[in-house]
């Protein structure tokens, strides 16, 4: 199969080094607007699958040229742009899926879904970690049971040596970061929809093995992606929180309450400034980068199964491949969209532009990242 990324960054430069190891893709082409992408992509991958170019994705003519001979194309750069490329795609005839971010735009994605299924392909956003595997193991977990009743869904990406003064450290877009702690959460709660729930709230504690003991989650946004609507009436409570650690959430809920979050102008000293781009821009020069980090990850799901009470475990502490320079955070939301892009690729997924936990089968989802390695642990207990 040939393969095309949109987007040479972090989770774009991971997913093709994992495309271009399968046995069964010919090509991997990736575009990008920015030659130091391309450069650090080739470095990275070093592969003669691989195939780079120079592209800006905001021309579509472009855009809709690069798309032809290949059988998937998984967009690995700004949701804003994801509607356009998913329509792109369509046009062309192959299958699309990116990493999302936005719940406007996914509805927008999903929107396409007669056009998809006209053409015969199929559009998937919102993969990745969170949003996206998470939703496929919790969909997993709710059909392992005969009548499910609670998904709990907990989600961290944090340095190993958390450094002051919020023990964080950038492990995808900052932007991206900020909206997850300003949008509003979307949750289940007692079979009914709940579409306000502030983020950096309802603040909880969670441990996992040595060293990683007594960390918090929080509400944050856009993590379950279509989850809540499509388990609405399935399950009675349904949530979603980040994990960092202890202390994060009141610092950054300080941030938004002085109004370093609001994209409203201020002025200062007769300049028109917006607080929040500041606010990007120095997180973006002050927290570091570089170092070892990890994902940790909580799936639960409790329900009954032939009359017993049952509780299915998703789990995993991950520190990603630091010898072949892949972090945590991108193996696990990078390669999690190339197993997606390429069962599109394969015929494995249905034509439409659906939710993942629709259109993918979540059983042969697991096998192939833990193929890859994942140190995902799956456990389905009587309780």
């Amino acid at each position: 199969m040939r393969l095309l990324v949109l987007g040479g960054g972090l989770m774009g430069r991971a997913a093709a080094s994992d495309m271009t190891r399968q046995p069964d893709v010919e090509k991997v082409l990736v575009a990008d607007v920015d030659p130091a992408c391309l450069e650090a992509t080739e470095k990275l991958v070093d592969s003669e699958k691989l195939e780079t170019i120079e592209l800006n994705v905001g021309e579509v003519s472009d855009v809709a040229a690069v798309m032809e001979g290949v059988d998937a194309a998984l967009g690995a750069v700004s949701y804003t742009y994801n509607v356009e490329l998913a329509n792109a795609a369509i046009d062309a005839g192959i299958h699309y899926c990116d990493l999302g971010g936005n719940n406007s735009v996914v509805d927008g994605e999903l929107a396409l879904d007669a056009k998809a299924k006209e053409r015969g392909v199929t559009v998937i956003p919102d993969t990745g970690l969170a949003p996206g595997m998470v939703s496929l193991l919790a969909m997993h977990g709710v059909e392992a049971m005969d009548e499910a009743e609670d998904v709990h869904i907990r989600v961290g990406g944090l340095p190993v040596d958390p450094r002051p003064p919020l023990d964080y450290m950038i492990v995808f877009s900052v932007q991206g970061l900020i909206n997850e702690y300003v949008e509003p959460c979307l949750a289940i709660r007692q079979g009914r929809t709940v579409g306000d729930l502030k983020p950096l709230t309802e603040v909880e504690s969670i441990s996992f093995p040595d060293p990683f003991k007594n960390l918090e989650a929080f509400h944050t946004s856009g993590g379950a992606s279509t989850l809540p609507r499509t388990l609405l009436g399935t399950v009675r409570n349904l949530d979603y929180k980040t994990i960092r650690y202890p202390g994060h959430a009141a610092k950054m809920r300080a941030m938004y309450r002085l109004g370093l979050m609001s994209r409203d102008p201020v002025d200062v000293d007769g300049v028109t400034v917006q607080p929040r781009s500041v606010l990007e821009r120095l997180l973006a020069l002050n927290l570091p980068r570089s170092g070892r980090d990890v994902v940790l990850l909580r799936v639960t799901v409790t329900g009954t199964r032939d009359g017993r009470d049952m509780l299915a475990t998703y789990e995993m502490v991950d520190y990603g491949e630091p010898d072949r320079g892949i972090t945590a955070m991108m193996r696990d939301t990078a390669y999690p969209s190339a197993v997606i892009c390429m069962m599109m690729a394969r015929g494995e997924t249905k034509p439409g532009a659906s939710p993942q936990e629709l259109a993918v089968d979540g059983a042969r989802f697991i096998e192939e990242l833990k193929r890859r390695g994942l140190p995902l642990d799956v456990r389905l207990e009587t309780r």
